[in-house]
């Protein structure tokens, strides 16, 4: 497991509570914090240089978000939540009237709304029937014909932490000449993610849950391919190459970036961009690997408990190719919203989803924190 006393010394939560709920919001770590408070007094006493560092960090994020991605620089860039890359796939698609989109039946609402709106456009949304909280690869085919022109699709559902298989899914979609977008929020920071091997054409992650960043912030990746074809759905000024000189605004030939940059809106929230680039270099320094790996050993001593228990029944999937750093359970003796109140009076933080408790456990977590809950859910067994 990683060195979570080292780790832990950046989250000031784990010192009064238990904290089991990043899939929900990640807590944001102290020197992001800082360098977040301290921006909002540089800002104030307008410090020169100020907007170049800032410049720079974006710079960085982009580097830091294809490597979060698994793409090139150029094709990652800042954005200020999941929806913002969604709504670039939905309205920059070269989608017309007729075409048909696939969506998941359980899809959180980010993913889904955007997409609604086409049908103002006159495309047809079509949605796949889940079976046990997931879609298999076959009952995609299957809602497959010949006016299917785009897939949007989670890479680990929100409720019950499955995690699909999204290389077999990207070739599913290549062969049959298919966009492919996905939305990364459950998995970007504590699983790897591979968008050019899956064949992803666009991913979207906001940055306030596994990436421990602010309400306000996250990266997007589009792939060179697509960038060629897309239809911007807006343009920034700052979408341009200015080379932060700013003598001349009215010099309207500047060049549009040859790099995802050209999607993203400015201005930009300067305190949210550095405290971003702070937890996004400090995930990491830490590997997404090592993380996923630290992430389910502490999961695997709960599935230990869970499966001894009569009083309890795990509702995610156990196969190792389909979990993630999100495990969620019922309880089979009372209901589950007092077992969540419970939890929640003994400052263990979990969520309520779906009728099942989601516990999701990121690098500050610990071997304790997991005896924590257990010890909880014991005394829980036993209360009448």
């Amino acid at each position: 497991m990683l060195h979570s006393s080292a780790i832990r010394r950046h989250f000031p939560h784990t010192k009064e509570s238990v904290y089991f709920n990043t899939a929900a919001n990640g807590p944001l770590p102290a020197p992001a914090y800082k360098i977040i408070g301290d921006h909002f007094y540089i800002a104030k006493m307008a410090r020169v240089g100020a907007q170049a560092d800032m410049f720079e960090a974006l710079n960085d994020i982009r580097g830091q978000a294809a490597s979060i991605f698994g793409c090139h620089k150029k094709e990652a860039g800042f954005g200020f939540n999941t929806t913002f890359g969604i709504n670039l796939a939905a309205f920059g698609l070269p989608l017309k009237k007729g075409d048909e989109v696939l969506l998941g039946g359980v899809e959180f609402p980010a993913n889904v709304y955007p997409w609604l709106e086409l049908r103002n456009r006159g495309l047809k949304i079509k949605f796949l029937q889940a079976s046990d909280g997931h879609y298999d690869l076959e009952s995609i085919r299957r809602a497959i014909t010949k006016k299917t022109k785009a897939l949007s699709l989670s890479f680990v559902q929100y409720f019950n932490g499955y995690k699909y298989d999204m290389a077999a899914i990207g070739q599913l979609c290549k062969d049959n000449g298919i966009y492919f977008v996905m939305d990364a929020i459950q998995g970007a920071g504590c699983e790897p993610i591979k968008v050019k091997k899956w064949q992803v054409d666009i991913a979207s992650s906001g940055a306030q849950k596994w990436l421990l960043a602010s309400q306000g912030c996250g990266i997007f990746y589009i792939s060179r391919e697509i960038q060629k074809k897309i239809i911007p759905p807006w343009r920034s000024w700052l979408g341009v190459d200015w080379k932060c000189d700013w003598t001349n605004l009215n010099d309207f030939n500047r060049q549009i970036f040859d790099h995802a940059g050209r999607f993203e809106l400015g201005t930009y929230p300067t305190p949210t961009v550095m405290g971003l680039q702070w937890s996004l270099d400090f995930l990491l320094k830490q590997k997404i690997a090592d993380i996923q790996s630290h992430n389910h050993q502490l999961l695997d001593i709960l599935i230990d408990y869970l499966q001894t228990d009569k009083n309890y029944r795990i509702t995610s999937s156990l196969d190792k190719n389909h979990r993630s750093s999100i495990l969620c359970f019922t309880t089979t003796k009372r209901s589950v919203a007092d077992l969540h109140g419970f939890l929640t009076r003994k400052r263990i933080m979990t969520a309520l989803r779906e009728g099942s408790i989601r516990v999701s456990v990121h690098l500050f977590n610990n071997k304790q924190d997991i005896e924590q809950l257990i010890k909880a859910l014991q005394q829980a067994s036993r209360k009448k």
